[in-house]
């Protein structure tokens, strides 16, 4: 289990200390899909990065699995399981598909383990096994193949950040799909997903609202989804489509 306990968070800006998170106190449980949510600016992207280890937090502490894993490194975090998906996936030029694959599972992966792994995320293997990771690839593509490379993982949480950056309305819908799929096979991993939209918020298992940097509510789907509908502030319908830039708060 992820938990979170107290987590605040500032960066100085001329001379002024500027509050981003604020006393934050959460649990991302064993075995489900928990999304956090609220308005642009609320702190959830930093919330993210501070699970990460991308920031550190200025008070608090986290812990995963029981342990203090508030100073650990990005790398030393990923060790013990917790995985990361930006906004944007990286591009990398002159590495290709299962090369990625390869270095994600930390060993030797077969081309049909490979295969495998795109199947799942809804990719013909044939059309992408050797392919470059770079800009011949589409955002949704980039964003198959980054939760392709989570799955070689097998990463005990995996946070993803907006995953509905910067792609269009069939890939998105695809998305959903693949995220309803490793809920069902990641029976004993969790996936913690950052994001406004509402058909992510439908398959949630948890919901942590996230406004002016602090828990404004937190509980099972069918309690705080009711509370959100029909907020635009908090909740929308359509995911940005392509070319659209991602992003929120620092």
């Amino acid at each position: 289990m992820l938990e979170l306990y107290n987590i605040s968070f500032g960066v100085t800006a001329e001379d002024k200390q500027k509050e981003i998170i604020r006393d934050v106190t959460v649990r991302v449980p064993d075995g489900g899909l928990t999304v956090i949510t609220g308005p642009n600016g609320g702190g959830k992207s930093t919330l993210a990065r501070l699970i990460a280890g991308i920031e550190k937090p200025c008070s608090g502490k986290i812990l995963f699995n029981g342990e203090d894993i508030t100073e650990k490194s990005i790398t030393e975090r990923a060790k013990l399981g917790i995985a990361f998906a930006f906004q944007q996936p990286v591009r990398f030029k002159g590495i290709r598909v299962i090369d990625l694959l390869r270095i994600a599972a930390g060993g030797k992966l077969s081309v049909s383990g490979a295969c495998d792994y795109l199947s799942s995320v809804g990719l013909c293997a044939r059309d992408y096994i050797d392919r470059e990771v770079n800009a011949s690839l589409s955002g949704g593509e980039l964003k198959r193949i980054e939760i392709a490379t989570v799955l070689a993982r097998g990463a005990l949480v995996t946070v993803f950040d907006e995953p509905e950056a910067g792609i269009d309305l069939w890939s998105f819908q695809n998305l959903i799909e693949v995220f309803e799929g490793m809920r069902t096979s990641m029976r004993e991993r969790s996936i913690l997903i950052i994001s406004h939209q509402e058909r992510i918020l439908n398959i949630a298992d948890e919901i942590i609202v996230l406004k002016d940097g602090s828990v404004a509510a937190a509980g099972p789907k069918d309690e705080i989804l009711p509370t959100l509908v029909g907020t635009s502030s908090a909740v929308k319908s359509c995911p940005r489509i392509d070319g659209a830039k991602g992003g929120e708060e620092a």
